[in-house]
């Protein structure tokens, strides 16, 4: 390519100094080739890379090397390496750069503007971007002004102290204790999230009345409700029909065996009656995707697994699994707090389900006429229509008394629903309702947790019942895992590949924070109609809380552990991880798709054929390949520019 042809490509951002315009365009065209080949791997900080010119592309060049990069600047991402390499180094190996860079957030996107002054006064990495403070700062006083509009229309229990106060800083201490968990430890969040509210709890901090345990009651239910319908939007109906036997085998199988036995175990070793003993294994035996999905992606990053659709394969079963758990428990805590006869109580099992899921498809299939394809309000009316629809569901099949027809209800309608709209144009890996129910868990996820922690009194907790709970939870676990990997039989998988899908269903959290609690609510319900509660049915309700928070602390971080360890001893890895491109960067677990490693390699042998073939044609771009930028062609060879 002509010198002349390289100079249209690049005036936009070069200066017009001949002297500077080689180095540039060598630093461009490293930084680029670095960049690529560094690939899901951590990259260098910009103290070290000093040839990633474009990530300063808003600022004016010219003044910029005229300015900055005189002074040499250890904030600027042009500067002189030889300078600068003696305390760059320094400064990389010191543990306050690391414990600093460990919470510091990269700008998306266009670079942060930054006032003058500004890395004078905040410097890198000690202090965020200017555009991340001034976002917090933005979310800080939109929170103080809406308080102070809360505490004038409310009164009293907004002001400190109050009630709804204290509900709103435990919400916020619990969402930063998990910011703080990730950051740290690469742990859930929600383990720290629940920490929190144990610990206000016991510090005295929290003391929520009887009026607000009944808003806490229903501040579970709709996280269950948004639970849900995530299960049912996260189901991919073409991996459900092509492995909908494995599924169901790998999930039911497995659930049915956890909760008997754990209801057998909690019967002879806890004490509990037979209901309460199975009202407590329907909890236990459901999974959590919320701790499983974050794993998946990092190994999904690295290609562990992808080729035989792994990752998939666990969250479909995750969504199946947790579905059972919650029409058993809503089936068994209906017969336990109904005042129905036997009889009636014995055939209202099986309409619940049949109810729930053939109320679920209609809503489903309704929702694909309503609104128009075409409206301009329609994603806003979609989402509105799942989230209401989905509540009344539970609301209401609790209200009638057939609690297992609403979650089974909640999870049809959304997988009916995601079904329709992907067939009418919508992108599964890119669903708009989708994202707006993530948005409605980043509030309540720290609010379910939070509140669920905060009904643990350490001082009262009986010492054989944390042992024998304990050990409960550890034997369902192991023997669970031992179970699932012989069920993986005639798949496709390899032995080490069976004993990774047992142990990722190892984690318990999102169910057993938003059931856990029901069964104390129930009881105080009927104390507060009766005017006296029962010491008996209060101490059931307590076991069954109490080692259902019991197997979030211990297995959620755990089972997080232990996929992240065992993952890449365990699972093959593909050569080419996926690339999705032309969508958004949001995380999606559509991003953790089913690929065929032969199909692929069938297909990149086709392509270099008919390259081979055409000769003289340009190049394809590889499928695997991140799309290099529009001014500057493969073939340029710059450093060797005539």
């Amino acid at each position: 390519m002509s010198h002349s042809s390289l100079s249209c490509h690049y005036d936009s951002y070069l200066p017009s100094d001949s002297s500077l315009e080689t180095d540039a365009l060598n630093r461009h065209w490293n930084g680029r080739v670095s960049a690529q080949a560094e690939g899901p791997s951590r990259r260098k900080s910009n103290l070290h890379n000093a040839m990633a010119a474009e990530m300063d592309s808003s600022w004016d060049r010219p003044a910029h090397i005229e300015g900055r990069y005189k002074k040499y600047s250890t904030t600027s991402s042009v500067y002189s390496k030889k300078a600068l390499s003696h305390q760059s180094e320094h400064i990389e190996r010191s543990w306050w750069y690391a414990c600093c860079q460990k919470c510091h957030q990269e700008d998306a996107g266009t670079p942060s503007w930054e006032p003058p002054h500004w890395q004078k006064i905040c410097p890198y990495p000690l202090c965020p971007s200017y555009r991340h403070f001034a976002q917090t700062l933005s979310v800080f006083l939109i929170g103080i002004l809406a308080w102070v509009i809360i505490w004038i229309v409310m009164g009293e229990t907004a002001a400190p102290g109050g009630q709804l106060f204290t509900l709103a800083a435990l919400t916020i201490a619990a969402y930063f204790g998990g910011w703080l968990m990730v950051k740290v430890t690469t742990l859930p969040a929600l383990i720290g999230m629940l920490i929190v509210g144990i610990i206000l709890k016991n510090v005295g901090f929290v003391n929520f009345d009887e009026n607000y345990e009944h808003v806490c009651s229903y501040i579970r239910k709709i996280a269950l409700t948004i639970i849900l319908t995530r299960a049912g939007l996260d189901l991919d109906p073409v991996a459900m029909k092509k492995f909908f036997f494995t599924v169901i085998k790998l999930a039911l199988i497995p659930w049915t065996f956890e909760c008997v036995l754990c209801a057998v175990m909690a019967n002879l070793l806890l004490g509990l009656p037979w209901d309460w003993a199975f009202l407590l294994g329907s909890i236990i035996a459901a999974v959590s995707p919320a701790v499983i999905v974050p794993c998946l992606f990092r190994l999904r990053g690295k290609g562990y697994g992808v080729s035989k659709g792994i990752p998939t394969l666990v969250l479909a079963v995750s969504g199946v699994d947790d579905a059972a758990s919650v029409a058993v428990f809503g089936i068994v805590s209906s017969i336990m707090f109904s005042s129905s006869s036997l009889t009636m109580n014995i055939i209202q099992g099986p309409f619940s389900v049949i109810g729930g899921i053939a109320f679920g498809v209609v809503c489903g299939y309704l929702v694909k006429y309503i609104p128009e394809r075409n409206d301009a309000f329609l994603v806003p009316l979609r989402v509105l229509l799942l989230l209401t629809g989905g509540l009344m569901s539970v609301l209401g099949s609790e209200e009638i008394g057939w609690g297992g027809a609403g979650p089974l209800a909640v999870i049809a309608f959304a997988f009916v629903a995601c079904k329709n709209w992907a067939e009418q144009g919508w992108e599964l890996e890119d669903n708009p309702v989708a994202t707006a129910f993530e948005i409605f868990w980043m509030f309540f996820e720290p609010m379910l947790f939070s509140v669920t922690g905060a009904q643990i009194v350490i001082a009262d907790l009986e010492p054989h019942l944390v042992l024998v709970g304990g050990g409960i939870l550890v034997t369902c676990a192991v023997l669970r895992t031992i179970l699932t990997s012989v069920c993986a039989v005639r798949s496709n998988l390899n032995m080490k590949e069976k004993v990774f899908v047992g142990l990722a269903w190892m984690a318990k959290a999102t169910v057993q924070a938003a059931l856990g609690p029901v069964a104390l609510d129930e009881v105080r319900k009927m104390a507060a109609v009766d005017g006296q509660p029962v010491p008996e049915l209060l101490q059931y309700a307590e076991t069954v809380l109490t080692v259902c928070i019991m197997s979030i602390v211990i297995t959620a971080p755990l089972g997080a552990m232990v996929i992240t360890v065992t993952g890449p001893r365990l699972l093959s890895k593909t050569t080419k991880p996926p690339v999705l491109e032309g969508r958004s960067h949001r995380p999606s677990i559509r991003d953790i798709s089913i690929i065929d490693e032969e199909e692929v390699a069938e297909r990149e042998c086709e392509a270099e054929a008919n390259n081979s073939s055409s000769e003289g044609s340009p190049a394809a771009p590889n499928a695997y390949s991140s799309p290099m930028p529009a001014p500057v062609p493969v073939t340029v060879q710059p450093n060797h520019r005539t």
